[in-house]
């Protein structure tokens, strides 16, 4: 009987969907790598909506945060928390520089995502998720965490850390996350889980995984978790009701994404076609029939140019429980954005200078991606002809089959001879960016190479701004949840003050 068979008690099941509280109205999406950080969810989450950090190479953050010094000390004291010391502590023995790096060094790697099982590499996922989430938790609120289903292989450890925290919500995009509710059950109860892996070549019967054993990483088995909310981030009526249709693939809900919301989004259904400008054509064909949705039971939210009192008005009354915002977000002061970048991207937005882009070819993923139009980044053609074509983070690797039977690695953004040679076509190297190093970089981690060339950022924004004009001048977190539910909408918040006291929301201006 594989992990997958194996039972799993009822009462985790049944926990979660008889959790207590209400829905939130407002959803702060996931973004990026670090744009949704600790302080941007604790932000929102104080307000009484959900906050939500991103999960995505929260390892390669944690780790690079640690190198540079763990200013403020955020990161040692949640890892203090950690209910296994033995593991933070080799975790802060393996990255953690007192007074950081010298500037300009190189970042010391951490273990790659693969198949085979690495302890060293769940021990640094599940720590890097956990204080990422008890961070974000620390004043109370409700909290989710953003995963990409095309990362299969760091969802189980990253999950389970999250869960360790507490984390409230799992919202995953980017994919079908139909062996979610599962693994999420599993993993509330401490028992062996695993998620099966699309490799490239395998043929009919074969099947890859990867997974976690929660008792023997900690080396005890601790009391049952809250299972977390599970919604599903989606753009067709089609896949809402594929996932709802058995108990094992239902989801908790749903978010429901439109083609102008940042980051990754679904190509344009039947044949691609492009316009003028390169970008994806969508056409009736995409539009959601939220009557179907609705209809499926499930609480669900609209996202994707509703950042505005009109548009959740709109979500509303075609029976959505709320919105997701997220580029309101990117753009306030507590975004874990690079400050100087996103003071660029607001002036740029304000004056009507900046464009974002759908772009059909950039992600290695193979989904169409947003691309902010900043000069002196990836964006920009000759600054990606420049860099040299290398992949050492490998979170959007996909597996394949060997000629031998054995799997390996490849990357669409990787050299284009050494992808060839791993069985891929030179049309999938056309237009790629390395969107792990670029958006690493975007929150000033970029790898800087011994040859002295440092990674320049990758930028994603979604195509709707029209919100900037209604807002204020260095706007927070809290002032996007007003803009949208109005001054009374905010029950509980403290504004920023704490932030500035903690170090985490530099004055205006600085």
């Amino acid at each position: 009987m594989t992990i997958a068979e194996q039972p799993v008690p009822g009462p985790v099941r049944s926990a979660a969907a008889t959790a207590e509280g209400g829905l939130p109205t407002l959803i702060q999406g996931g973004m990026g790598v670090g744009v949704s950080g600790w302080r941007l969810a604790r932000s929102v989450a104080r307000t009484g909506q959900l906050g939500v950090v991103s999960g995505v190479a929260l390892d390669v953050t944690l780790a690079r945060r640690l190198q540079q010094g763990d200013p403020g000390g955020h990161l040692r004291g949640a890892l203090a928390e950690f209910p296994v010391p033995a593991i933070s502590e080799r975790i802060l023995a393996r990255y953690y520089v007192r007074d950081g790096i010298e500037p300009g060094a190189p970042y010391r790697p951490v273990p790659r995502l693969g198949l085979r099982p690495n302890r060293a590499r769940d021990e640094l996922a599940v720590v890097a998720n956990f204080a990422e989430v008890f961070l974000a938790k620390r004043d109370g609120g409700t909290i989710g965490i953003n995963y990409l289903e095309k990362i299969q292989m760091a969802t189980p450890a990253a999950a389970y850390g999250a869960m360790l925290a507490g984390v409230d919500f799992v919202l995953m995009g980017a994919g079908i996350p139909s062996q979610i509710p599962r693994l999420l059950d599993r993993l509330a109860a401490h028992l062996p889980a695993e998620v099966t892996v699309t490799v490239a070549g395998a043929e009919g019967g074969e099947r890859h995984a990867v997974g976690i054993d929660p008792v023997a990483l900690l080396g005890r088995t601790p009391e049952p978790l809250v299972r977390p909310r599970l919604l599903a981030i989606v753009s067709s009526d089609v896949l809402a009701g594929y996932l709802a249709r058995t108990p094992e693939t239902r989801p908790d809900g749903f978010v429901v994404e439109a083609p102008v919301a940042g980051g990754h989004s679904a190509p344009p259904r039947g044949r691609m076609r492009l316009d003028e400008t390169d970008q994806p054509v969508y056409g009736p064909r995409d539009e959601v029939n939220l009557a179907k949705v609705a209809a499926l039971g499930l609480p669900f939210w609209l996202a994707g140019g509703y950042a505005s009192r009109d548009g959740l008005a709109r979500a509303l009354e075609a029976g959505a429980a709320g919105v997701q915002v997220g580029t309101a977000f990117a753009l306030c002061r507590e975004s874990g954005l690079d400050d100087k970048l996103r003071r660029r991207l607001l002036e740029q937005a304000k004056d009507g200078t900046l464009r974002v882009r759908n772009d059909p070819h950039a992600s290695p993923a193979g989904f169409p991606f947003k691309v902010a139009g900043l000069p002196d980044t990836l964006a920009a053609p000759e600054v990606h002809e420049r860099r040299p074509r290398l992949c050492d983070l490998g979170h959007l690797r996909t597996p394949y089959v060997k000629p031998d039977g054995g799997v390996g690695f490849r990357c669409p953004a990787e050299p284009v001879d050494a992808f060839l040679r791993k069985g891929g076509r030179l049309e999938e190297t056309e237009g790629r960016r390395c969107l792990c190093n670029g958006l690493v970089a975007a929150i000033g981690l970029g790898q800087h190479r011994p040859d002295g060339y440092q990674e320049p950022p990758l930028l994603t924004l979604g195509q709707d701004l029209d919100f900037l004009g209604d807002l204020p001048e260095g706007y927070t977190a809290a002032d996007v949840v007003a803009h949208l539910l109005g001054p009374g909408g905010a029950p509980g918040s403290a504004g920023a003050g704490d932030d500035r006291r903690e170090g985490g929301l530099p004055p205006e201006g600085s």
